[in-house]
């Protein structure tokens, strides 16, 4: 059981595509932004707001931290690193106009 349950906790990890090392001075994602429900950018700590490819291409260059690079249907995208904290969840953040 105890293995099941360790496979269980290590599958959001294996999801990522890539998952960067954050630079010194990382940031984080505080918001996002969405157009018909669809994530199309993130508001980041410093107050800057990237669209999702730009996120993307940060995240791999160690400017944002907490995330792993994920795709779907071809398209790259940020998700959270699993932490056993659901609040900082990047679907748990708030929506921020562009």
């Amino acid at each position: 059981m105890a293995n099941d349950q360790k496979n269980l906790s290590s599958l959001p990890m294996m999801a990522m595509e890539e998952i960067p090392t954050p630079n010194a001075d990382a940031k984080e994602i505080v918001g996002l932004v969405k157009e018909s429900g669809r994530v199309t950018g993130y508001k980041l700590s410093d107050g800057r707001i990237l669209g999702k490819d730009e996120g993307v291409e940060l995240a791999k260059q160690g400017g944002i931290q907490g995330v792993g690079v994920a795709v779907r249907n071809g398209n790259e995208y940020l998700k959270s690193l699993p932490d056993g904290n659901d609040e900082n969840n990047l679907s748990n953040l708030p929506s921020v106009s562009q």
